[in-house]
């Protein structure tokens, strides 16, 4: 599957693909970016600890629960995208590497992940102050349901988070 953004009247192909030992590197990298760690808040509390990073891809890889895909823009590395399980709700995840951000990738990237997953309702969260990942969620079709304040690791402070929904569609809609 796969999904065109536009930007600047030029057409990126964007796709999906499972994640691979290749990746590692690359993802890592991406995580560690001084300007995404602060919009994105929730993060490891120290973005450059390469075991602590280690530890948990393989857990993430290893759960049943947790699809983690690459985001491929012309096929070369532009993020990752996810779902997973908490407290028995399904979540999605993107993060997008800064060369390829605004663009439309993520927003290409979250539907072609939306699609694959067919469990509804479907939810996410954001660091309010992420005005693009907040753009991204509700363009895609989520809502927000509430705020709160939660300590955010990777900026070491308490932040505002978004929690955005999005639901089955009804019939005849």
């Amino acid at each position: 599957m796969s999904e065109r953004a536009r930007y600047g009247g030029r057409v990126a192909h964007i796709e999906l693909r499972e994640l691979d030992d290749d990746d590692l590197d690359a993802i890592f990298e991406m995580m560690r970016d001084a300007e995404a760690v602060e919009m994105a808040a929730f993060t490891a509390s120290d973005p450059d600890d390469r075991a602590a990073f280690d530890a948990w891809i393989a857990r993430e890889r290893a759960s049943t629960d947790v699809a983690l895909l690459v985001v491929t823009e012309r096929g070369g590395f532009a993020g990752t995208a996810g779902v997973f399980t908490v407290d028995g709700d399904r979540e999605v995840t993107f993060w997008i590497a800064r060369h390829a951000w605004g663009r439309g990738v993520a927003t290409a990237a979250l539907r072609l992940l939306i699609a694959r997953e067919p469990i509804r309702p479907l939810f996410a969260r954001t660091a309010v102050h992420n005005a693009r990942s907040l753009a991204v969620l509700e363009h895609c079709g989520f809502t927000e349901v509430s705020r709160t304040l939660s300590y955010a690791p990777g900026v070491g402070r308490d932040v505002e988070e978004a929690l955005l929904t999005l639901v089955p569609a009804l019939d005849g809609a």
